[in-house]
């Protein structure tokens, strides 16, 4: 497809025309800080070709096709209908941030919100923010961190979400959007088993950051919170690693710290009927004070904790018939594949699959995008492991929630997990256009 800045870019995200490729998605020459970047990732890489190159100095007009799995370092588009990080190829990294937001000024928040949406669009583009680590005035603090200096955009997805408590916290209407906030954006009900951390839950605000360098995502969420002083402050974090689902049903599932493939059946970024039927807030359903969530979605964010040390005294027998699946190629009980149909009824009626399955749930089905997790240890010499539980939804009421009622009260699982954080976010449609922001609809 053809740009407005005439170059273009071709389906998976690559670019053609050497010279216009040398623009930027602002229509400036790339800057010598950009292209001493891009020298040093040819260094690093070794593989990315020109084209990839000259989609990653670009924002770009139209999203990725939600499935495509992009060259290594490239950009994804950040400008679209549906926000990027969702239904995009999932990345090999996490870094996930929650804010509170500390001003009650409505127009201090929407101008926050305009210059993270730019600061973003520029990020993911494989630019620094405002003038550079090293522009500007030298006796001022720089406009960008300059951690990510010289690395290639490496996939870099922000997802922007807006919590329950944006809307009323202490039964105060905080920024005059309570009215609108949406029927499907329920505060989670406390599931059995549940022992959640209250500084590890909840929050305002939240920006979600998946890339193929750790060091890409966790310079966005710095320069985030650095432009946010003052006005927002982070409430937790969560780094990722590991991505242990998949929007891209031909490679193989990712396996989690207990060694399984789960959530081989996840919903794959380029069934459009799927996204829309399952993931998508649709035109109709976002009517009234709601409106403004069509073409978003809902995200559940889960911390689970696993008890690693139990598991690993766990038989593999046990181990299979927990999960319902073979450890070594992750085929359903009985069957040779990953990907074989599950004939449910051969595996033990508390076995994860068969409790997760669509079939065992009236057709529900969930987008998941998680992480695992190490975060050190817990002071008894336990590693502190597990599931950073990512799901998109177009109403949680119908996703998330009575699947979790039934893998709560019935799950041989839960013998070794236990769920310590929780948040739920409305995930906004996306950025359309360089004047558009994130949540403009809501605030309009």
């Amino acid at each position: 497809m053809t740009h407005d800045n005439g170059t273009t870019t071709t389906h998976d995200g690559t670019g053609a025309g050497d010279e216009k490729a040398a623009q930027s998605g602002n229509g400036r020459a790339p800057s010598r800080r950009s292209l001493l970047g891009w020298g040093g990732a040819g260094l690093a890489l070794g593989a990315v070709t020109a084209g990839g190159t000259a989609a990653a100095l670009r924002t770009g007009g139209d999203a990725q096709p939600a499935g495509a799995d992009a060259t290594a370092g490239s950009a994804v588009a950040f400008h679209g209908k549906h926000q990027a990080g969702i239904a995009t190829a999932v990345q090999d990294r996490l870094h996930f941030a929650s804010f509170d937001v500390t001003t009650d000024d409505r127009d201090e928040l929407i101008a926050l919100l305009k210059e993270w949406t730019k600061a973003a669009a520029r990020m993911t583009a494989g630019d620094a923010v405002g003038d550079g680590a090293v522009g500007g005035l030298a006796e001022a603090p720089p406009d960008d961190t300059g951690e990510a200096l010289g690395l290639p955009p490496s996939r870099l997805t922000l997802t922007f979400g807006i919590g329950p408590t944006l809307f009323e916290k202490d039964g105060k209407d905080r920024f005059g959007i309570k009215a609108r906030r949406p029927e499907a954006l329920i505060d989670l009900p406390q599931f059995p088993g549940d022992n959640l951390d209250k500084t590890r839950s909840g929050g305002d605000l939240c920006v979600q950051a998946c890339a193929d360098d750790p060091q890409v995502a966790v310079h966005a969420i710095r320069n985030l919170a650095r432009i946010g002083f003052g006005k927002v402050a982070i409430r937790w974090s969560q780094l990722g690693f590991g991505k242990t689902s998949s929007t891209t049903p031909e490679a193989q599932t990712p396996r989690n710290m207990f060694g399984f493939k789960d959530g081989t059946h996840n919903l794959a970024g380029t069934d459009t009927a799927a996204l829309d039927k399952h993931v998508w807030v649709a035109d109709g359903a976002a009517k009234g004070k709601e409106s403004w969530m069509a073409g978003g979605s809902y995200l559940v964010a889960r911390r689970i904790r696993m008890h690693i040390e139990t598991w690993d005294r766990t038989s593999r027998k046990e181990q299979e018939d927990i999960f319902g699946r073979d450890k070594g190629e992750g085929a359903p009980v009985g069957k040779k594949n990953e990907r074989d149909t599950p004939h449910l009824k051969s595996m033990l009626p508390t076995a994860h699959v068969r409790l997760a399955h669509p079939d065992s749930n009236g057709g529900i089905r969930i987008l998941r995008r998680g992480y695992s997790f190490t975060d050190g240890t817990d002071g008894l010499g336990r590693l502190d492991a597990g599931l950073f539980f990512l799901a998109y939804q177009h109403d949680v009421r119908e996703g998330f929630v009575p699947l979790q009622k039934r893998l709560a009260a019935n799950d041989a699982l839960n013998e070794y997990i236990q769920h310590v954080g929780s948040a739920v976010f409305a995930v906004p449609p996306g950025v359309r256009h360089a004047d558009d922001w994130w949540g403009r609809e809501l605030f309009a």
